[in-house]
């Protein structure tokens, strides 16, 4: 089993930027992805960013070249960092994990922080 804790949601005013971190922990083997989805009210939940194993990040057209993933891999740590924060990136963000045993990709997510922009 894999444990995820995420930190570091909060609310911001526009043009602010806060730094999301989700440290993954347990029975790890091979990780195959670590990145961010989110869920604003009445929508369906979206990729943000993620990072696949062999080092290819992927963004959401409406977070590039304001959002940045890293990864920490001594740490199993993913991070956000969010800059130039806007009204629309108001959701709960979600840490994803996916790890592969042998041929089988498992996948976890994390409880969720809420990320609200507003003046």
């Amino acid at each position: 089993q894999v444990q995820l804790v995420e930190s570091g949601g909060g609310s911001v005013q526009p043009g602010g930027s806060l730094r999301l971190s989700c440290a993954a922990s347990g029975s790890i083997f091979s990780i195959y992805a670590m990145g961010w989805y989110r869920q604003a009210p009445g929508k369906q939940r979206e990729l943000v960013a993620t990072i696949i194993s062999a080092g290819t990040i992927k963004y959401a057209d409406s977070v590039k070249g304001r959002f940045t993933i890293s990864r920490d891999n001594g740490k199993n740590t993913v991070y956000l960092q969010m800059n130039s924060l806007e009204p629309g990136d108001t959701a709960v963000y979600y840490c994803d994990f996916i790890h592969q045993v042998g041929t089988v990709r498992y996948e976890y997510w994390g409880q969720g922080t809420q990320v609200t922009v507003s003046s």
